[in-house]
């Protein structure tokens, strides 16, 4: 049974994953009485990504947390300027500013080892002559690079199974930036070779977040799925109507 007068929380995977690696997150989550939700996010445009979360957001009776891992925080800071979204939770995630796109945000730090490991494939659009393009990491790389201190059998199998996210996304600039109207919460993977650690910094930095370090890798939350659950759960008591 959820509690009483509790957001939902709804949890925004990002690129190269999907609403599985929450799953550690989850099941703390519920024991701790909160209703979620996980969906799929398409990954095709950052602004066509943040409407569909956003309409589910809309949906969902009462308020909400929102919660963004990696490419996700891009998403909820756009979709999180919905009216029912109470507070805001990036997990190693990207914090923009309004009118400001991924490969800005990104290309004020040095590179992290992803750069090189990026592998870019096309992909038909409905309607278009013209193909898209689908970044994923290599198969052989990801492990060291996504989930360094997960378990190596289950990364093998995320290193197969990944969401690649559509190359558009990384151009668009964030329509709006919610963290400043909501209260907000981040977390920075210190350990991080997908991320550089000082892109999470500097905007929670700049955003004036709740900031916690976890020595962690980028998948957090399959590697300290109790930890994030804490941070969550901070964020619900916090703003709890």
């Amino acid at each position: 049974m959820s509690r009483s007068g509790s957001p939902t929380v709804v949890l925004v995977h990002g690129a190269f994953a999907d609403a599985s690696s929450f799953s550690r997150v989850i099941p703390e989550l519920i024991a701790r009485g909160l209703d979620v939700v996980a969906p799929a996010v398409p990954n095709r445009s950052l602004l066509g990504d943040a409407a569909y979360v956003a309409s589910l957001v809309r949906q969902i009776p009462g308020p909400v947390v929102l919660v963004g891992h990696s490419y996700g925080g891009a998403v909820i800071t756009v979709a999180g300027a919905q009216d029912n979204v109470t507070a805001l939770v990036y997990l190693a995630g990207y914090a923009l500013e309004k009118g400001e796109s991924l490969g800005e945000l990104q290309g004020r730090f040095p590179d992290s080892d992803l750069a090189a490991a990026l592998v870019y494939t096309p992909f038909p659009i409905e309607g278009s002559a013209t193909p898209g393009t689908d970044v994923s990491v290599r198969i052989d790389r990801f492990p060291a690079i996504f989930a360094a201190d997960v378990e190596p059998r289950l990364a093998s199998v995320l290193a197969v199974s990944q969401r690649p996210l559509a190359a558009q996304a990384f151009a668009e600039q964030a329509p709006v930036a919610a963290w400043k109207t909501k209260p907000s919460w981040g977390l920075v993977a210190s350990a991080d070779h997908t991320i550089n650690p000082d892109v999470e910094r500097f905007g929670y930095r700049r955003a004036g977040m709740t900031t916690v370090e976890v020595d962690s890798s980028h998948l957090v939350m399959l590697a300290h799925p109790q930890r994030v659950a804490e941070l969550i759960d901070e964020a619900v008591q916090a703003t709890a109507r």
